[in-house]
């Protein structure tokens, strides 16, 4: 004889343990305990009981909370004030993280000031890279870097927007050093021989001494130090192969030196 068996319903089943429910549950019975002992202490006062019979009441009053607590209509109620809690809070962070996230995307970006580079602090591969994209910046799409050992004193080769070649030194030097005369001489021996420049330029972050700025007009090489340097990065002066001049006598007068 098969003997039925049977079967817990769903009402009956426990339900799982969830810790911050029941950690609320307590939080929310200890609030009615204090809730009832201050509201008990009143009463007391105003009755004027002797503290002898105000124990058997408190501990009646307590007793009536844990058996209304146990009752599971109570539950319920503690369940649904708990779930409304939580969704309070819920949404309350919702509307916090809302409230963070619209700000971070309405702060504007600080600005950044155009052709603000201090080539100085760049290594001299970073800053002959840095010159190189600037005529590519001012419509010499092809520049290149081209320097390194053997380079024959051409960092730098272009084509300007209007055909001439364009061959650039790059000298990267410190606040207190500057290119000299022997540079600029070793320079102007190749850019026009060898590299058959139409535009010769030496880039100097240190600048040029006056025997070096001498030497450079007579063989028709452009001098760019700090300051024209910032100047033609920042766009208040024209790229150097728009100033540039050739002598009548052509680029090669005066190569021989001082």
């Amino acid at each position: 004889m098969a003997i039925p068996i049977r079967r817990r319903g769903t009402r009956e089943r426990r339900a799982s343990f969830d810790l911050r429910r029941t950690t609320f549950g307590f939080a929310l019975i200890a609030l009615i305990l204090v809730g009832g002992g201050m509201a008990l202490r009143a009463a007391w006062r105003a009755a004027g009981l002797p503290p002898v019979a105000a124990v058997p009441a408190a501990v009646l009053a307590l007793a009536a909370v844990f058996v209304v607590l146990r009752r599971r209509r109570a539950r319920r109620v503690a369940a649904t004030v708990t779930d409304a809690a939580y969704g309070i809070v819920d949404a309350g962070l919702a509307e916090l993280d809302a409230a963070e996230a619209a700000r971070t995307r309405a702060r504007p970006e600080p600005p950044q000031p155009a052709g603000q580079v201090d080539y100085a602090e760049l290594d001299p591969y970073a800053f002959e890279e840095a010159v190189a994209e600037l005529c590519r910046r001012d419509g010499c799409p092809q520049a290149e870097v081209v320097g390194g050992a053997g380079d024959l004193g051409a960092d730098v080769l272009a084509t300007t927007p209007d055909g001439r070649r364009l061959v650039v030194q790059c000298k990267r030097y410190g606040p207190t050093s500057r290119a000299g005369s022997q540079d600029l001489q070793r320079f102007g021996g190749t850019c026009y021989a060898v590299h058959e420049a139409d535009v010769a330029l030496v880039v100097s972050t240190g600048g040029f001494t006056e025997p070096a700025v001498d030497y450079a007009e007579r063989c028709a090489i452009l001098c760019y130090g700090p300051e024209e340097l910032t100047a033609w990065s920042e766009g208040v002066a024209p790229p150097p192969w728009e100033v540039a001049v050739v002598p009548a006598e052509g680029p090669a007068a005066g190569l021989s030196g001082p």
